[in-house]
């Protein structure tokens, strides 16, 4: 019996101190809104760079094929 009396009071006294940290510091409870996120700055060249270095690819692949078949077709 005297145990729960124990965490009555307790939390009578949390409550208290809740109330008294929300009324002496306000802007520490009302959370602020963030700011919003900045516009995106990309022109698309990143993009453009993106694709122009997998079509070089494709092309450097396509000439070693086009060439290793073009030396097994010569032997």
């Amino acid at each position: 019996m005297a145990s729960s009396k124990h965490s009555f009071g307790f939390g009578i006294v949390a409550i208290v101190a809740t109330l008294i940290f929300a009324l002496s510091f306000p802007a520490a409870v009302h959370a602020q809104s963030p700011s919003p996120a900045p516009a995106p700055t990309s022109d698309g060249s990143s993009v453009d760079q993106g694709i122009a270095y997998l079509l070089m690819l494709l092309a450097l692949v396509l000439t070693y094929i086009i060439h290793s078949a073009d030396i097994s077709s010569t032997l």
